[in-house]
């Protein structure tokens, strides 16, 4: 079993960071696994959480990352200054809000050793809790998987590339190869890129779902969805507005279309049911099976019945998309994690990617 040092990118994690702490202590594999918390500016106990469990298990470390400097973002700098203390052949990056299951950590580094993988990436299975995280979280997945299909992102002659940073185990080797996130450093989706320069430099990686591997609650508060999703939907459609265009007559007309021509039937018959209108009604619910059947969890196909998050889950997606490629494609803002970064038009034509402004970063 080759050394391990998991690297967790933490900005005021006190909510997260310990249970997924415990779940990667969990892995079973002693002396074989470093954690390495790197504290990014917290302002709340976060510090101190990893403190204590530092203080009880000898492989948990702290490392404090130094201030933003000019030119980065800042889960790429505390990823980066966080590498420079990991002492293993292979880097697992993971975020606070993944809880990581039992003892799978040896079997994924076993599989890529056995197959010659230099990244494997899962992306995890999302819980969701609330009705915005129901009718939004499995819409934008669906999506993805639309926009990067594991076949093609697996297929080495495809030069099609992806990962979720919520999990990327990569092969230091190939890390150090391609420069690691010093080369993705201003870049919003890191993990995105990283895999491309792994993949473009010729090194294999295999990307899939997490079921049974490693489970994330994003986004815990609505305003945290809405400023996640704004500032990643865009450059996750690689900052084209025909396939954002293309997304919103398919799923428009798939699913709002129907359920707004519903409603018309409904008021022009003035009360009464119209044989249309029944096909309507049919229509959206055979569209809503499909949606529910391709949910992960008994739980969520429930809750997902229950509620009929389908229609306004569309709607709402479609407007973050937009409102996502509104904010990037005008001299606006990024706000994240309480900081600031300003989008330029000659950044976003350099690199795709926003430089923070010190004089916006908020305290």
């Amino acid at each position: 079993m080759p050394r391990v040092s998991a690297i967790i990118p933490a900005r005021n994690e006190e909510a997260n960071v310990a249970a997924c702490v415990r779940s990667l202590l969990a892995q079973g594999l002693g002396n074989d696994l470093e954690i390495i918390v790197a504290d990014d500016g917290s302002e709340d106990r976060t510090p101190a959480i990893v403190g204590d469990l530092a203080a009880e298990h000898a492989c948990v470390k702290l490392v404090s990352v130094p201030p933003l400097p000019e030119g980065w973002l800042g889960k790429s700098h505390a990823l980066h200054i966080a590498v420079q203390h990991a002492q293993s052949e292979w880097l697992l990056f993971t975020d606070a809000d993944t809880r990581h299951e039992p003892r799978t950590l040896a079997a994924v580094v076993e599989r890529a050793e056995r197959e010659g993988l230099d990244l494997v990436s899962f992306s995890p299975r999302q819980e969701t809790r609330t009705w915005w995280e129901r009718a939004v979280i499995p819409r934008v997945f669906q999506e993805l998987e639309r926009l990067y299909p594991f076949s093609r992102v697996n297929d080495p002659g495809d030069p099609l590339a992806a990962a979720n940073g919520q999990y990327i185990l990569i092969r230091r080797g190939a890390y150090q190869a391609v420069d690691g996130h010093q080369a993705v450093r201003n870049e919003v989706l890191e993990d995105v890129e990283l895999a491309r320069l792994v993949k473009r430099a010729g090194f294999r990686i295999w990307f899939g779902s997490g079921e049974g591997v490693v489970r994330a609650r994003m986004y815990r508060h609505l305003p945290d969805m809405l400023e996640g999703w704004k500032k990643n939907l865009f450059p996750l459609y690689n900052r084209d507005y025909g396939a954002i265009c293309r997304a919103s007559l398919r799923l428009g007309g798939r699913y709002i279309l129907p359920a707004f021509g519903a409603v018309l039937l409904e008021v022009w018959g003035a009360g009464s049911f119209s044989g249309l209108e029944f096909l309507v009604i049919v229509y959206l619910g055979w569209e809503h099976a499909r949606f529910w059947l391709k949910l992960p969890d008994a739980e969520a196909r429930e809750k997902a019945l229950e509620t009929f998050e389908l229609v306004p889950g569309v709607l709402f997606f479609l407007l973050l998309l937009w409102d996502s490629a509104a904010l990037h494609s005008r001299q606006r803002e990024i706000q994240w994690k309480g900081r600031r970064y300003r989008i330029t038009p000659q950044e976003l034509s350099k690199s795709g990617a926003p430089v923070e402004t010190r004089e916006a970063r908020e305290p």
